[in-house]
Formats: structure tokens, C-alpha cells, sequence
């Protein structure tokens, strides 16, 4: 396997969050996970998700939140997929407004509890309850597919039917019908998709979501090049034991597995 397949970056930010503060703590956790002594580098393809497979980036301790498009951009520098670490979810925006100024719109699949369309949220436009209005204000999606949703209000069903976003709701989940994605596809995955049995290490404890291996089911089902993703809102004050960072490096190493094999 050749080395250096995947930009890895990771944005120490969560000052967007409205419950509570920690996925900053995040992206330096989902790395000692992923290189824990209790497993090992393997994706379940059998592909080996080795150190050298990573151009690694690092983590940045960001004070200004637009300054995350800058940083994304400076990583995306060649032909290389990128993945981030958040950090919460209002991350997701100003990283998917660099991918689009390189690939054009994106098909974005969106896993998730809450669909995150509010046009504001107490009162901020940029919060992470947020970031899919401003992608589809500002055109960057060009397919917004959003799976795993089990919280949507009466606003956020009117912001997707403005935004013509499909959602699969949780209680409507058909895992051997999901939709096909034409490429550049990015991911975004917030870990509160997974049910807080699976995944406690989140802010907000969402009951009757994905078991991991849905998610992961999920994600080796995926045809599409997939051009880059982010996993955002794992909580380490809210975890226990390190399980959620275990699922975080887990799914780390299943997304780099499909990105590669499906380049």
C-alpha cells in the first residue's frame, strides 16, 4: 500500500456548543485511541490503516472560528482526501466551504441525530445546531442526504423542504435501501447518530439511534469516491471508560479504509 493517502487534521473547537462544552478535547483522544495496544490498525476489509497511511496535519487550537476554512484549505493542498476531528459540529461548515472552493458542490451524507437546519440557535447563526443551513444557503451541496435523524422540529422539517434535503429518519431506517451518491462525496458523522448505549461519550444523549455496526454497515455499503469527511461531537467529559473513543478510532479506520478503496 502506498503511503501518505489521507490528510488527517484536527480542530481543537467547540465554543459553538449550546448544551456543553468538550469535543475540543476530542481529536488528541480519537488518536491514542487509534493507536491503542488493545487492537491494532486493521479496518475490517483486512485493509491496515498503518501511521504512514496519514499526511497528518495535526490538531489546531482555534480562537476564531472562520479561521477553520483557512486552516482546511492550507490541508487540502494536492490530491489528497482529508478527514477532521472535531470538535463540535458548527466545524463542519467553514471545512465543507473549502472543499467546495476546490471540488465544486459536494454530495454530503450527514449521519446524525439532529438534522442541524436551524436557520439560528439562541440567537447564533453559526452555532452547531446550524452548520447544514449555511452549507445549502451558500450552494455547497449539491445532494444533502442526512440519515439517522430522530429530533426534528417543526422549523428544521420546513428548512429541509426548503433546502430539498432528504432525510432518512432513525424510525425509518432501511439499511438495504439507502441512497447511492454520485462523487465528490463527503461525510460528516456526528457520534450522538449512534444510540447513547453504544457511543455515551456525547454531549447530547439522543435514545433510539444507530448501533455501531449499523454505522459501520453504513459506511462499507458506500459506492462513491469519497473526496473527505469529519467526526465531530464526541464528548471525552461525558465518556466512559474510553469506549466512545474506541468507536471513534474504529470508524476513523472504516472511513480511511473506503475512501481508499474507492478512489
Amino acid at each position: 500500500m502506498n503511503t501518505a493517502q489521507i490528510g488527517l487534521q484536527g480542530i481543537l473547537f467547540d465554543d459553538k456548543s449550546t448544551f456543553m462544552n468538550g469535543p475540543a478535547l476530542a481529536p488528541p483522544l480519537i488518536r491514542k485511541a487509534y493507536h491503542s495496544e488493545s487492537s491494532n490498525y486493521y479496518s475490517e476489509s483486512g485493509m491496515a490503516i498503518i501511521p504512514e497511511t496519514w499526511a497528518d496535519k495535526g490538531d489546531y487550537k482555534v480562537n476564531d472560528y472562520f479561521d477553520i476554512e483557512k486552516i482546511t484549505a492550507q490541508n487540502l493542498e494536492g490530491d489528497l482526501p482529508l478527514i477532521s476531528l472535531g470538535g463540535d459540529h458548527s466545524i463542519s461548515y467553514p471545512i465543507i466551504k473549502a472543499f467546495a472552493d476546490l471540488h465544486g458542490p459536494l454530495n454530503i451524507l450527514h449521519i446524525d441525530a439532529h438534522g442541524d437546519l436551524y436557520d439560528q440557535f439562541e440567537g447564533d447563526k453559526f452555532s452547531h445546531a446550524c452548520p447544514f443551513a449555511r452549507i445549502m444557503e451558500d450552494k455547497l451541496a449539491s445532494n444533502l442526504v442526512q440519515v439517522g435523524i430522530r429530533t426534528l422540529s417543526e422549523h428544521q422539517r420546513e428548512q429541509a423542504d426548503k433546502f430539498k434535503v432528504r432525510i432518512i429518519e432513525m424510525k425509518d431506517l432501511d439499511d438495504s435501501a439507502l441512497p447511492s451518491f454520485n462523487a465528490p462525496l463527503y461525510i460528516s458523522l456526528d457520534m450522538d447518530a449512534l444510540d447513547p448505549a453504544f457511543a455515551p461519550g456525547v454531549s447530547h444523549h439522543e435514545p433510539g439511534g444507530m448501533t455501531t455496526r449499523q454505522l459501520i454497515q453504513l459506511i462499507q455499503n458506500i459506492q462513491a469516491p469519497i473526496v473527505g469527511a469529519d467526526i465531530v461531537e464526541y464528548n471525552p467529559s461525558r465518556d466512559i471508560n474510553g469506549v466512545t473513543s474506541m468507536v471513534c478510532a474504529k470508524l476513523l479506520k472504516e472511513i480511511a479504509a473506503k475512501i481508499i478503496t474507492n478512489h
